[in-house]
């Protein structure tokens, strides 16, 4: 069996880190998906795919991995760079604001 170990980036829908700390396990798929012909589903008789674990640490999925004989490769996660200014939105309607607010 063979897996990816890897920390989930952010969803275009979200606007905060929900659900990215976790580590992920997943077992790359085995066979093909194929399509039923009389409704157009795509299936699988793979049901691996199906299996997500999550971990709190990378060690801890690795460790799951090597103790179970799953051959795992690691992706480490690309870093952000926080994009919050200061002062934010909320900073158009302070009232210690140094220019004068027009549209």
């Amino acid at each position: 069996m063979r897996a990816r170990i890897y920390q989930p980036a952010k969803t275009a829908m979200q606007s905060g880190t929900a659900k990215t700390h976790d580590w992920v396990l997943e077992f790359a798929p085995a066979s093909a998906r194929q399509v039923d012909p009389l409704m157009g589903w795509t299936s699988s008789s793979d049901t691996q795919s199906q299996v997500r674990l999550r971990f709190e640490t990378k060690e801890e999925a690795v460790e799951y991995a090597r103790d179970n004989g799953i051959e795992a490769i690691v992706q480490e996660p690309k870093k952000r760079r926080p994009n919050i200014r200061p002062g934010g939105y909320g900073e158009n309607f302070a009232t210690g604001r140094r220019g004068a607010w027009t549209h």
